[in-house]
């Protein structure tokens, strides 16, 4: 296996895109926030967009992270998690801020080659770049897998789920855990995705026939719909975690 950026093998975006989506559900990334910070991303931080290729170049797992400035203290990361993180690695770097901290973003494994590891080797290589940019500081605002079956319960409940041997419930908290990671805490609206009623039925293939709270498909929290305003509101909170830190290892 090997890893290479995708800026460097540009011919591989198509593939990497096609062999990872049904990783996600359809209205992941479909928020605000992502679309309008996709093209500055991609030009910023294009060393933190890492693919992992078997012997054939055939795309195994993809992740990708942004640099930003954190003290350190829980209460100072980017408020907002995943959209606050973008938001706050692009306005940093335009205005010449000094980043120490590498924030991933996203990571995926082809779902035919999901339990073999590929997930940490990926992760593994991202926390190398970030040494090597000396970024010593390595957060991730998670999406719990699992929490999509419990939609109703807080992120602050589900992240004390565990199991006898200590690790979490969840195998993607679990897959960071065996890395080293520590769980910070929940980032509420860590990714809000606003949409017509129209839309939201594309995306979840469901009708939502009155106003209300809907459970959805791969949806960690509710959707909130209001046939008057046309409107699907999708405020989803996902957990802080934190790496060791690729100086001291702690």
């Amino acid at each position: 296996m090997k890893i290479v950026t995708n800026d460097e093998r540009p011919d591989l975006q198509g593939n990497a895109q096609a062999a990872l989506r049904d990783g996600w559900p359809a209205f992941v990334l479909r928020g605000q926030v992502p679309r309008d910070h996709r093209d500055a991303v991609a030009r910023y931080f294009p060393d933190y967009d890492v693919l992992l290729l078997d012997d054939d170049d055939t795309v195994l797992a993809r992740a990708t992270a942004v640099a930003l400035s954190w003290d350190g203290e829980t209460a100072a990361l980017p408020a907002g998690g995943y959209d606050g993180a973008l938001v706050a690695a692009v306005t940093g770097h335009e205005n010449g801020v000094s980043p120490d901290t590498l924030c991933v973003v996203a990571a995926t494994v082809r779902s035919d080659r999901t339990g073999g590891g590929l997930a940490g080797k990926v992760l593994t290589a991202l926390r190398g770049r970030a040494a090597q940019a000396g970024l010593a500081r390595v957060v991730v605002p998670v999406r719990p897998t699992l929490k999509a079956a419990y939609p109703l319960t807080s992120m602050a409940d589900f992240q004390q789920w565990t199991r006898d041997d200590g690790l979490h419930l969840d195998p993607w908290i679990r897959t960071h855990q065996r890395l080293g990671a520590t769980i910070l805490g929940p980032a509420p609206r860590s990714m809000v995705v606003s949409g017509t009623v129209a839309q939201w039925e594309g995306w979840t293939g469901m009708a939502f026939p009155r106003s209300g709270r809907y459970v959805v498909p791969g949806g960690l929290d509710l959707l909130a719909v209001d046939r008057e305003r046309d409107q699907g509101l999708y405020e989803e909170t996902n957990l802080w975690m934190r790496h060791p830190d690729t100086t001291t290892g702690r």
